[in-house]
């Protein structure tokens, strides 16, 4: 029996506008975060939050069973009372996901996160706890 398979991040194609937006987040800093989908073979952009929406607002716009890739512009303060900004990409993969959306994310990811010259920190979360705003802080410093 002769069985088939793709490789999915060999043949996955990125939107010019996932760079562009992300070229704004970093430069510009008119978004605070940028939520991205696999849709047809391709990362498109899924949602961009304005550079006044929250952490709170971020992490709402990501559905509860369904993989995405997401960038957030996170500002905080240091000990030494400066203020400073990271970002931070993140691979949302929650258990309820479908099996077969989870191994094309995973797959891809590595291929994608190339394309975005500037990420600083990476988590990968499979449910709200394990993005929650204090681990961001702590990754943060």
């Amino acid at each position: 029996m002769f069985m088939s398979f793709r490789v999915y991040s060999s043949g996955m194609n990125v939107d010019d506008e996932c760079k562009l937006k992300f070229l704004e987040l970093k430069a510009k800093r008119n978004h605070r975060f940028i939520v991205f989908k696999i849709e047809n073979q391709e990362v498109v952009v899924d949602k961009v939050g304005g550079p006044t929406e929250t952490y709170e607002d971020f992490t709402a716009s990501l559905p509860p069973s369904e993989c995405r890739y997401a960038v957030f512009d996170f500002d905080f303060t240091t000990e030494e009372n400066c203020q400073k900004s990271k970002i931070f990409f993140i691979a949302w993969s929650p258990d309820t996901s479908k099996v077969r959306q989870k191994m094309v994310y995973a797959s891809s990811k590595d291929r994608f996160k190339r394309e975005l010259d500037g990420i600083q920190v990476e988590l990968q979360a499979t449910d709200p706890s394990e993005m929650s705003l204090d681990i961001v802080k702590a990754r943060a410093i």
